[in-house]
């Protein structure tokens, strides 16, 4: 796989994560910064380090094997494996600019104020 097709399959995963949704924040989960890393190697296998917004979070188990099935379907990406971390732990200031203007950070008042 060349650095151009693992570039254009980055892609398409990132349009995948997307269309995923923490069930508790109406932002999807790549633009809430929950994504920490998406590695392709050679073989079209990709492994994806993510978090969640808290360690007790609902849906901590779920959500990992719901991007699994997700990119894991996706044509071209041979395997999927993905990676629950707590390190960093997330914080809003991970979020995407997009993603604290749709939750209201712009305006002085958001997610931030709720969770501390």
């Amino acid at each position: 796989m060349t650095a151009e097709e693992k570039d254009l399959l980055k892609e398409r995963i990132i349009a995948v994560l997307g269309s995923i949704y923490d069930p508790e924040i109406p932002v999807d989960i790549y633009k809430l910064g929950l994504i920490y890393d998406i590695d392709i190697d050679d073989e079209a296998n990709v492994r994806i380090l993510m978090t969640v917004t808290a360690p007790n979070c609902p849906v901590a188990d779920q959500l990992p094997t719901f991007v699994k099935e997700k990119v894991g379907s996706m044509m071209g990406v041979r395997k999927c494996k993905v990676e629950l971390t707590f390190e960093p732990a997330w914080n809003p200031s991970m979020m995407s600019e997009e993603a604290r203007a749709e939750l209201g950070f712009d305006d002085g008042f958001g997610l931030g104020d709720l969770m501390y």
